[in-house]
């Protein structure tokens, strides 16, 4: 395979990516109205028998509560979602050139490994079901493939232009 198509593989993988850490940055932002809709998909209130069920009506709850008494701490949310925006920006830089910047793709391989003891730490201090837990972790999990495709990719790009290695490994 010749560089220019390996290249628009890399691109395709990155904005896959970018794409990927803006929907899950976003999403934070109408919590309140996600978890409704959720429950009432997942018929919540109905099925009260499921861990899961239980868990979502009682996040719908809070959420609500929360949204009632004291609305400003959603703001800490809107942050969150700015967060990964501007992290998905960065990987503009991989996108324009990704050779020159695979340390990106190394960033984000590391953040993508740390969100699993994240998850697995905060979680329990905040008491978050470990199901809960695996379905945030799942984000890093999810987002490894393509970041470790793209930098694989990279190297081998390197090596056919004899350049030497660069970054973690």
């Amino acid at each position: 395979m010749n560089e220019k198509n390996v290249l628009a593989k890399i691109r395709t993988l990155t904005w896959f990516f970018i794409i990927g850490l803006v929907l899950s940055g976003v999403t934070a932002i109408p919590l309140q109205w996600e978890v409704d809709l959720l429950a009432q998909m997942f018929g919540a209130a109905e099925h009260t028998d499921s861990q899961l069920m239980v868990w979502l009506l009682k996040v719908r709850d809070a959420l609500h509560d929360t949204g009632a008494r004291f609305p400003f701490l959603f703001y800490g949310t809107d942050w969150l979602a700015f967060g990964h925006v501007m992290i998905a920006l960065v990987f503009v830089g991989a996108l324009r050139d990704p050779v020159k910047n695979v340390w990106l793709f190394d960033f984000g391989l590391i953040a993508c490994v740390l969100v699993i003891p994240w998850a697995f730490a905060f979680g329990a201090v905040r008491g978050i079901p470990v199901f809960w837990r695996l379905i945030d972790c799942s984000f890093g999990v999810f987002g490894v493939v393509p970041l470790w495709y793209a930098r694989k990719w990279v190297r081998r790009i390197e090596q056919g232009r004899g350049q030497t290695n660069r970054g973690l490994v």
